[in-house]
């Protein structure tokens, strides 16, 4: 996500608390385009009743999702477990965006080979003109046609699960089990309001006001996480659910920018006996430390936003080897994967 950087010019507002804008591209990918799996995606972000539906199709979409956005990293983590890497193809932006897009600078020549696009930004021309926000990852775009489809966040990991069944992998986890479904989305809204989204109320407070109550409740909820998280090995019991990826993107930077570069100082997740061991446990798990690439988390939060790190410079620290030391989450039970297996090692796409 830009946080709208491209509308504003600046990621903080004097005087103001940060609001993040939940408005998004509303389609929706489901399997035959019929009308989609109710569920609230864990956000309290409704999807219209009326958004425009496209079908399940492998290979006509690619997921374009950069590794250094905690919003966009979890879609690639989720494809992953899902195994859908053959059904949508991923294209990765670089870490760094100007005020007009993400890029593809990563890519030879600069143009993504798939959509041989420069710019994200080119996708949503094509089908919106005049397209007035952001732009953002992740987005899922149609290949043909170059279009954009959506890049309504919480429903793109949502559809991945419920609607691309077919093309899961054998094994594949059940990221939304249904015995704990009700109380998963309550978790993960929690996350969603008070971790995710909790970091960022801080980072780009624009008061001292602000930035107090945007603090105080952030650490309420690390601090119910910490408790929550004492007794079992991930959030809703013994295997992984979609409420880990997204609470695990948010921990992965914790240390290495939100606590300095977004002031939630009061203690680093190192410091933090249960959620530390329980970031760690997931990270030593197939298709969630593979994933994660701390350089270009770094470059991203501290080149992109000059507003608040105004010398661009970039951290060398923390040591990433310190993710590989033991947890002992083992002793708690349960297994990632329940009864299926890991993904497949990642391959580049």
């Amino acid at each position: 996500m830009t946080d709208d950087l491209s509308t504003t010019g600046s990621y903080v507002k004097p005087g103001a608390q940060f609001d993040r804008d939940m408005s998004y591209i509303p389609d929706r990918i489901t399997a035959g385009g019929r009308a989609p799996v109710d569920g609230r995606a864990g956000t309290g972000h409704p999807s219209p009743a009326d958004a425009p539906l496209w079908p399940v199709e492998p290979g006509r979409y690619r997921l374009v999702a950069a590794y250094a956005c905690p919003w966009a990293n979890r879609s690639i983590i989720v494809r992953r477990l899902l195994g859908l890497e053959d059904a949508i193809s991923l294209g990765t932006p670089g870490p760094t965006h100007d005020k007009r897009s993400w890029t593809f600078d990563l890519d030879p020549g600069g143009v993504d080979p798939v959509l041989g696009i420069e710019r994200l930004q080119d996708a949503y021309l094509a089908r919106y003109p005049d397209y007035p926000k952001g732009i953002t990852v992740p987005a899922m775009v149609e290949v043909a046609s170059g279009q954009v489809v959506t890049n309504d966040f919480p429903w793109i990991t949502h559809d991945l699960f419920f609607e691309w069944t077919e093309h899961h992998r054998p094994g594949a986890p059940d990221l939304w089990p249904e015995a704990t479904r009700d109380e998963m989305e309550d978790v993960m809204k929690r996350v969603f309001t008070e971790v995710n989204n909790g970091v960022y109320r801080c980072g780009f407070a624009g008061s001292q006001e602000a930035y107090d109550e945007a603090y105080d409740r952030l650490w309420t909820a690390l601090d119910w996480l910490e408790e929550r998280l004492s007794t079992r090995r991930y959030l809703m019991g013994d295997t992984i659910t979609e409420a880990d990826v997204r609470l695990f993107t948010t921990l992965a930077r914790f240390d290495a920018v939100y606590h300095g570069h977004f002031k939630c100082n009061r203690q680093k997740l190192t410091e933090m006996p249960v959620l530390w061991a329980y970031a760690r446990d997931l990270f030593q798990t197939p298709g969630f430390g593979d994933e994660t690439d701390f350089e270009q988390i770094k470059q991203h939060y501290y080149v992109v936003q000059t507003d608040i790190n105004p010398t661009q410079i970039v951290p060398q620290g923390p040591d990433p080897l310190v993710w590989l030391t033991p947890h002992g989450r083992e002793e708690l039970g349960g297994s990632p994967f329940g009864d299926g297996t890991p993904p497949a090692p990642r391959a580049d796409v």
